[in-house]
């Protein structure tokens, strides 16, 4: 099988000129002036590898990722010093000192490993990310939510605590998303995240939501600086190590614990840096240095940019598709009258064909007997059962204007604001409830966990 390569960059020696020597099955094709020239030429369908020589410096997941995403693989001929960042992108990484033949059999075998690997050509998930490593920032300031709750250091979630419940696997990442029409996801992901901080739990919460980011405003916090574009930026780069990824983070305090916070986009223009393989790398580190990660996640599935460009273009929603995608649990919220009900059960159907959950819990918000009648829960389980997807309602929360309007006003968790409110009572029992069993699965399993239990 022959084996078309770009190339781009120039090399002590003439590599290209002995790859072709060998007449082996790796044939150099083209040799580009620039990385532009050479995606290019990947995407036209021309090379199944790219080999880069010399300088790599700009070269970065998001463009690993794009290469990967038409089945070519990346070769970087560097020094040990750039090694590391280049693996962490997802390149191949080979000294500058190997010969001609060790250089076209690693070639052969990265395409022949990518063959079977998402990502690549043939492949069905497009959402899967790549491991990334990075230097710190300036740490982020604390804040303390309540008078007499003493300020927590915030490198105290460095450490993982010295014993997990048994339920909870040592990381675990649960995604927060729900149809178009405010059906309440940024509200229930802060206070899921809250519950579980409260628990003794190391927490992190991240706004991915591209359209309408709003957890720094709903939690009181200065809204000057985006902590998940930061953190995206460097691991574009390859450069997000552990330490970096929590001194980005935004340290909250409150009544009861303190959890930490990936702030969203500062203006929603700003949505090309929430990159897809950047923020893969980011939720890939969250793993390391938090018990448990919540995403609030964008409404919009869609991945309309397919039709409207030839080339891979930047995705607004692909921020939302990789978060559900790296998710073991995810809350689908709706909102429980007429409009919100047709409008989870739509979404639902378009979140499973395109991803395979692991764990899809059903949650319904804003339970009212004005939109529902006398007895709301058991008018909305009669009209999911006739209409709905072939997935039990997990849980249902009250409809709590007050509780909610109070929180928010504040710039606090239900937590403070209303620790006896019947909303914050519903979401903590939500996150610690025992697994229930779903009718069956529109995702093709019988049973669902709810909360954080396994």
């Amino acid at each position: 099988m022959q084996i078309p390569v770009v190339t781009v960059g120039q090399s002590t020696q003439d590599l290209v000129g002995e790859l072709e020597k060998l007449h082996g099955p790796v044939t150099v094709v083209r040799r580009c002036g620039e990385l532009a020239e050479l995606l290019a030429a990947c995407q036209s369908g021309l090379a199944r590898a790219a080999v880069v020589l010399g300088d790599a410096t700009e070269l970065t997941a998001t463009l690993v990722d794009r290469l990967s995403a038409v089945g070519v693989v990346v070769i970087v001929l560097a020094d040990d010093d750039e090694a590391a960042r280049l693996r962490g992108i997802g390149a191949v990484v080979t000294a500058c000192s190997t010969d001609p033949a060790t250089l076209a059999s690693q070639i052969a075998a990265a395409v022949a490993t990518a063959a079977g690997t998402p990502g690549t050509r043939g492949s069905t998930d497009r959402f899967t990310g790549h491991a990334v490593t990075a230097p710190p920032t300036e740490r982020s300031v604390p804040r303390t939510a309540a008078l007499g709750v003493p300020a927590v250091d915030s490198a105290a979630w460095t450490e993982s605590p010295a014993a997990l419940p048994a339920a909870l696997p040592a990381a675990r990442i649960l995604a927060v998303w729900g149809p178009t029409g405010a059906p309440g996801r940024t509200t229930v992901a802060m206070n899921i995240a809250a519950e579980l901080a409260a628990s003794g739990l190391s927490v992190l919460l991240v706004d991915a939501d591209s359209y309408g980011p709003s957890i720094s405003a709903s939690l009181g916090l200065l809204d000057e600086s985006a902590g998940l574009a930061q953190a995206c930026r460097l691991a574009d780069q390859g450069l997000l190590t552990a330490d970096g990824l929590r001194n980005v983070a935004t340290s909250v305090v409150f009544t009861g614990g303190q959890m930490h916070v990936l702030t969203g986009l500062t203006r929603a223009d700003r949505w090309p840096e929430l990159r897809s393989a950047a923020l893969a790398g980011v939720l890939g580190l969250c793993r390391e240095v938090a018990d448990v990660t919540v995403i609030d996640c964008g409404f919009a599935l869609e991945t309309d940019e397919e039709l409207s460009f030839d080339t891979a273009a930047p995705r607004r929603n692909a921020a939302t598709l990789r978060s559900l995608a790296a998710a073991d649990t995810i809350y689908a919220i709706g909102a429980a009258d007429a409009v919100g009900l047709p409008r989870l059960v739509r979404g639902l159907a378009e979140l499973t064909s395109l991803l395979s959950p692991a764990d899809l819990v059903v949650v319904l918000n804003k339970v009212r007997s004005a939109a529902a009648g006398r007895a709301p829960e058991r008018a909305l389980k009669l009209a999911w059962d006739r209409f709905g997807p072939e997935l039990a309602i997990g849980h249902f929360l009250p409809w709590d204007p007050a509780a909610a309007d109070k929180a928010l006003s504040a710039g606090q968790l239900l937590r403070e604001s209303g620790p006896e409110a019947a909303l914050r009572a519903a979401i903590a029992a939500m996150v610690c409830a025992p697994a229930q069993h779903r009718r069956r699965s529109a995702v093709g399993r019988t049973t669902a966990r709810l909360g954080v239990s396994r």
